[in-house]
């Protein structure tokens, strides 16, 4: 219960009436941010996405790639349309990542969102600004549109799109062990409470391997310099 001088946090925005609205309800994606909604009605003027608010969010005809139908998901844009002054929705994702320079490092790990899926692979929306792919033949998972997940930066394109990979680069060809210690270690931020005087059921239970066959895959992976061995952890090592 609010008091008479009490602070509060807002979301502010326009009604269909052009009526400004102001609800403590945090929406699911705000302006120039991009998310993963469901269709809740169709009619004359568009698709009403479900964005958590009262007020379901509006995709215009002209801001639609294809015909949007009712319960199915869709990756939408948010803007403003200064026009009407409220905030809409797009299914045009590639036109919302036009940018003059990529300002990323080869190898760095970033946050990605598919949002189409090509012959050539999944397009991702990389940290919320760029445009990526992940190649179907370099890709070793299922992934849908609409999945948020991390990867790395392998190439970037004199057209600014971005070649990824799940895999950090340089990594070569290891055996399935060294790849498990990884993934796990890209999971954990990059540490693991483990080394080779870890008690062996506790790597088990971590790794579901043997003490000796960690022993050898982190070996392994210090000597490609991947990885930093201290007394009672690993991490990766960083570049």
């Amino acid at each position: 219960v609010y008091e008479f001088n009490d602070q509060i946090e807002v979301f502010i925005y326009k009604d269909s009436e052009d009526r400004i609205v102001a609800t403590n309800l945090i929406p699911k994606v705000e302006v120039y941010q991009y998310a993963y909604l469901q269709v809740n009605a169709v009619n004359s003027v568009g698709a009403f996405m479900d964005w958590g608010l009262e007020k379901d969010l509006l995709v215009p005809f002209r801001e639609q790639n294809g015909q949007m139908m009712v319960g199915q998901w869709y990756v939408i844009f948010v803007y403003r349309d200064f026009a009407s002054d409220r905030l809409v929705g797009t299914t045009k994702i590639k036109k919302s990542l036009h940018v003059e320079s990529v300002e990323l490092q080869l190898n760095q790990k970033v946050e990605v969102m598919a949002f189409e899926e090509t012959d050539r692979g999944m397009q991702v929306i990389v940290e919320g600004k760029y445009r990526g792919i992940l190649y179907a033949n370099e890709t070793y998972k299922p992934i849908f549109v609409g999945d948020i997940f991390s990867c790395y930066v392998k190439h970037i394109r004199t057209d600014l799109l971005i070649d990824l990979s799940l895999e950090r680069i340089g990594r070569g060809k290891m055996d399935s062990s060294s790849e498990r210690i990884l993934t796990k270690l890209d999971k954990n931020k990059g540490y693991l409470h483990l080394s080779d005087k870890s008690d062996p059921d506790e790597i088990k239970d971590e790794l579901q391997m043997s003490k000796k066959t960690f022993k050898q895959a982190i070996g392994t992976l210090y000597k490609k310099g991947l990885i930093v061995i201290a007394e009672d952890s690993i991490s990766l090592k960083q570049h």
